[in-house]
């Protein structure tokens, strides 16, 4: 064997050995755990490689996409809206997505994020057109997963999970929102307004009560004095019954005493003029009183 046998022999293990490396080289896959890679094989879909080692028939089989598998979140984006009471908004939405079947993605649509953002603008169009302005503003939170159902069931065709969708401002025009202030200040003034005519109906209900109140306790004042009143005639009527006018005498002679040391312990000195028959009956009271003493 000469020496050109030995170099030619070398020459065919460094090409063998070169062949294997091309073939290594173009056969294994490592695909990263935020990737996945679309094959193809003569320019049809061949295979979806998964995160980790994969192979592939090399010269045959090529990779034509690496996608991202990673969370993504559009541009925030601005539309106008109308809702049913024709009032006009422009709602800033934003929306979050992952693909989950890159062979979908590559194959059925060109622009993701252009497609979706279309299709955001025209459920998000839709949808406010069925509410009033009130119910957009009040039931935020149910027309966010409204928008969030109806985006998935549109892409679900291109092998894109929608994860969440958010609206993050509902702007009005300056007319709409003059038109709003001059509504809300004239309910402020129509609730002091009612404030106030309670206020004085309850100042009114309460004056009324505190009158029937004074009447109603008046009233059992008379009555209390009408029945001592009808109770002492009963004792006296039941006095003269049974001891005969005597015991009339000695009360009227009992009053005339009384009503005489009252005058009489008045203030300063009192000259009491009394006319002979009141002597008389005085005197008599006082009989009585010392005969019954």
């Amino acid at each position: 064997m000469n020496a050109s046998d030995l170099t030619g022999g070398n020459l065919v293990l460094v090409l063998l050995a070169a062949f294997l490396i091309l073939v290594v080289f173009w056969g294994v896959r490592i695909v990263p755990q935020s990737e996945k890679y679309v094959v193809e094989r003569f320019g049809r879909l061949r295979s979806v490689l998964g995160p980790g080692l994969n192979l592939i028939v090399p010269f045959l089989d090529r990779v034509a996409h690496k996608i991202s598998i990673l969370e993504r979140q559009l541009p925030t984006a601005s539309q106008d809206a109308i809702t049913k009471d024709n009032v006009l908004v422009q709602v800033d939405t934003s929306v979050f997505y992952r693909i989950t079947e890159p062979e979908k993605t590559v194959y059925r649509i060109r622009d993701v994020d252009a497609a979706i953002a279309t299709t955001v603008a025209g459920i998000v169009r839709a949808e406010i057109g069925k509410m009033d302005l009130d119910e957009v503003q009040a039931n935020r939170s149910q027309l966010i997963l409204t928008i969030k159902e109806s985006v998935e069931d549109a892409v679900d065709a291109w092998g894109i999970e929608v994860t969440r969708a958010e609206i993050l401002d509902v702007n009005l025009d300056q007319q709409t929102r003059d038109a709003m202030l001059q509504q809300l200040n004239a309910e402020r003034a129509r609730r002091a307004q009612v404030t106030e005519a309670e206020g004085r109906k309850r100042s009114v209900e309460l004056s009324a009560d505190a009158d029937l109140y004074a009447a109603e306790q008046a009233a059992k004042a008379r009555r209390v004095t009408a029945e001592a009143e009808a109770y002492a005639t009963e004792v006296v009527a039941k006095a003269i019954a049974e001891h005969g006018i005597e015991a009339a005498q000695y009360q009227v002679a009992l009053k005339q005493v009384e009503a005489l040391t009252a005058v009489g312990q008045g203030a300063g000195k009192q000259t009491i003029v009394v006319p002979a028959q009141a002597l008389e009956a005085f005197g008599d009271a006082f009989k009585m009183l010392k005969g019954r003493g």
